[in-house]
């Protein structure tokens, strides 16, 4: 696939995104602006460092001086704790107001990163260098920022767009088998109940995608971020239409956070949310056939085995969620293929009952 180039309108301004292979050298005329007398502070991980930091030599280069800031892989860096440590970082090395700060890495470095940028000094500006399928396509689109608490996961946080999205297909290829097939459960979630064009390319091309393929990946990633694109501009703040980008998360959220944030991947517990949604949206109405479609996708992921897991404990974490409201959980339900809808008040016993059953055989 050729590189795109993508804007969001929101709010506060407009942001450019950059999908494909040569993405970041595409980016570097508009980058050399604005970072031109600047200090940068790049937000990766040791892991991003090491395999991709050489890529960022031409960044460093622009900005009047640089600095590299490490956090841990994975949910682990989305904690209060490291973002006073990096605010504290920013401060000691003189951050000022017009710094720039670059999240280059998964989207739980971005979520921390936009977190961080969001609040530091009230608010600097960040960009975001997505490295995985999953930030790619979904988590560095749309201003979301949050770290997690004990309790509930993405339980504090703002929004604050990125001032460039800049994914280069040529970051994908080194990523593990299981991180490729967490990010597509997100590209996955959006075709189902937005875009049955994107399920379709997931479908026909998924072994090339497993394999790393950076052409079929960044495909995907394009038509997922335009997807994404035109349910947030209808609905910035999450106030109607883009709660349809939740679909699996209600559960998922749960799963991750009853397991510590540790033993699957944000992408497969959203999965096995899906899994579950599907119950409660055949209930009421939605063909088998799409179910079994949506099923058959999913198992052709070969996921890991779902631990052992409380349905009752699961309910309370789901009614902490900041998707919780005080009438009860919202379920994002497929309605027919290629829609969806919110749906509220399912009782929770209900929930229990179905999701003790599910629990049993999550098929």
């Amino acid at each position: 696939m050729s590189l795109r180039t993508l804007a969001l309108r929101h709010p506060t301004g407009e942001t450019p995104i950059l999908v494909g292979e040569g993405a970041l050298a595409a980016a570097l005329p508009a980058l050399e602006a604005w970072l031109f007398g600047r200090a940068l502070f790049v937000i990766t991980t040791p892991r991003v460092r090491a395999l991709h930091g050489r890529s960022l030599d031409p960044i460093h280069a622009l900005a009047a001086r640089s600095m590299t800031l490490e956090v841990e892989d994975g949910e682990a860096a989305k904690s209060l704790a490291r973002a006073e440590a990096l605010w504290s970082e920013l401060l000691r090395a003189g951050g000022k107001r017009d710094a720039r700060i670059v999240s280059f890495g998964g989207g739980s470095v971005g979520d921390l990163a936009g977190f961080v940028a969001g609040c530091f000094l009230r608010g600097v500006e960040y960009a975001q260098f997505p490295t995985t399928v999953l930030a790619q396509v979904d988590a560095s689109i749309g201003g979301k920022t949050a770290v997690d608490l004990p309790l509930a996961k993405n339980s504090v946080g703002l929004f604050h767009h990125p001032r460039f999205v800049v994914s280069d297909a040529v970051w994908l290829p080194t990523l593990p088998r299981e991180e490729l097939r967490s990010g597509l459960v997100e590209a996955i979630k959006m075709g189902a109940v937005l875009d049955l064009a994107l399920l379709a390319a997931i479908e026909e091309t998924l072994p090339e995608l497993l394999s790393g393929e950076p052409g079929a990946l960044a495909s995907v990633v394009a038509r997922g971020v335009a997807a994404k694109i035109a349910v947030v501009e209808r609905d910035p703040d999450e106030r109607g239409d883009r709660a349809l980008l939740n679909f699996g998360h209600t559960l998922g959220h749960a799963i991750e956070t009853a397991l510590a944030y540790d033993g699957l991947r944000h992408g497969e517990a959203v999965a096995y949310g899906i899994l579950f949604a599907l119950r409660l949206a055949e209930a009421r109405g939605l063909e088998r056939g799409f179910a079994i479609r949506l099923r058959r996708l999913l198992g052709r992921l070969e996921l890991p085995a779902l631990p052992d897991l409380d349905s009752g404990g699961l309910v309370t974490l789901m009614t902490r969620d900041k998707k919780a409201r005080e009438g009860g959980l919202d379920w994002v339900l497929p309605t027919a293929p290629g829609r969806g809808a919110l749906v509220t008040g399912i009782p929770l016993a209900l929930v229990e009952t179905e999701l003790r059953r599910f629990l049993a055989d999550p098929s």
